[in-house]
């Protein structure tokens, strides 16, 4: 049974706010039952247990006793001889801090020299972030901890003698995200073991010779059902007619009406909370990109390096929460969520995916 006296408890707490950390989550069952009108969809509040439309599959919610923060997660070390980002350097009590970000008038010079040095750099950082994305839809498996593909991710990036960028980024204590069903990005691993019928998002970022690879990809874990697997497929999709809109002098916000037109009559929607960005030396910059319809100004241009990762939601209700750990983010209504993320680089013929599989 579902408690959902928890959400209850918790989840106006954290709506608006993010706060510090949460240990590892705690399952409970769903079946399908009769469909809920759009109205109670719409409702920002929580669904009746009764009501349940989203597929067969296991909810995610934090486990009992509640703890906030993640001061009480120890970190895993890295090798002294692997080259750290900045925020890395940072003592522990000051990683939760703001990060900042490049101001817009230095937009322009950290675009990169198309054929130069610095392009074979972030090329080489999103293929061995691509390697490890491949390698880490082998560590998924029923029973399987999040933890322990965090471990064997955390293993082979250093391996490679690259760290691995969410590692204390903003004070988060993991390798990589993982988020399950519900959990639609930034889960943080940890003792829950894969079910059958889970699907789970695996975010990989490595740092590499100064810059950043980011790719993630939405698994199937055992036997899903058939709405968790459209689910997967349309996210799929949904981030192929994406990069199909980029190339030099493009809008950047025809990525966010190709998604829209894409998922209008079917029932899914586009999380506008989270967001795509600029990477190259850093992590985060600009350009943002916009998953959903807007009206944001500017266009690509040759040297331009963004994610592309859009979250696809069930039903037509994007709303998530933050969980106490300030991390995971969960849809309000318990609905699945997938991601898919790409990396995008503007040449001055087109596009080219830098994390593309081979």
């Amino acid at each position: 049974m579902v408690r959902w006296d928890i959400l209850r408890r918790i989840a106006p707490h954290v709506h608006h706010t993010r706060l510090a950390n949460f240990p590892s989550p705690h399952p409970r069952s769903y079946s399908v039952s009769r469909p809920v009108s759009d109205d109670a969809e719409e409702d920002v509040g929580l669904p009746d247990e009764a009501v349940w439309r989203w597929g067969e599959f296991n909810v995610v919610l934090p486990k009992e006793p509640i703890v906030w923060g993640v001061s009480h997660i120890v970190p895993r070390a890295v090798p002294a001889h692997i080259r750290r980002p900045g925020y890395a350097c940072l003592s522990r009590s000051d990683q939760g801090s703001e990060i900042p970000e490049p101001l817009s008038e230095h937009w322009a010079s950290r675009r990169i020299q198309l054929g130069s040095e610095t392009e074979v750099g972030l090329r080489a950082a999103a293929r061995l972030a691509s390697d490890v994305l491949k390698y880490a839809g082998t560590l998924v498996k029923v029973r399987r901890t999040t933890e322990a593909i965090d471990a064997k991710i955390h293993e082979v990036i250093c391996s490679r003698s690259a760290y691995p960028s969410p590692l204390l980024y903003k004070g988060f204590p993991k390798s990589c995200c993982t988020s399950v069903n519900n959990i639609i990005t930034h889960g943080i691993p940890d003792d829950r073991p894969l079910e059958d019928g889970d699907i789970v998002n695996i975010d990989i970022t490595v740092f590499k010779d100064g810059f950043h690879g980011d790719t993630s990809k939405t698994f199937l874990v055992g036997e899903v059902d058939d709405m968790g697997r459209d689910l997967v497929q349309v996210t799929e999709t949904a981030l192929e007619l994406a990069i199909a809109e980029c190339g030099p002098k493009r809008p950047f916000k025809n990525i966010g009406k190709v998604i829209h037109s894409f998922l209008r009559n079917k029932d899914y929607c586009v999380s506008p909370q989270f967001t795509g960005h600029g990477i190259g030396e850093d992590f985060h910059r600009i350009p943002w990109i916009l998953h959903h319809m807007n009206d944001e100004p500017g266009v690509m241009l040759p040297g331009d390096c963004f994610t592309i990762e859009p979250i696809i939601i069930q039903g037509t209700n994007p709303k998530a929460w933050i969980w106490p750990d300030g991390w995971a983010a969960s849809t309000l209504n318990c609905a699945r969520g997938a991601q898919a993320e790409h990396m995008v680089l503007i040449t001055e013929t087109g596009a080219d995916v830098l994390t593309r599989q081979s």
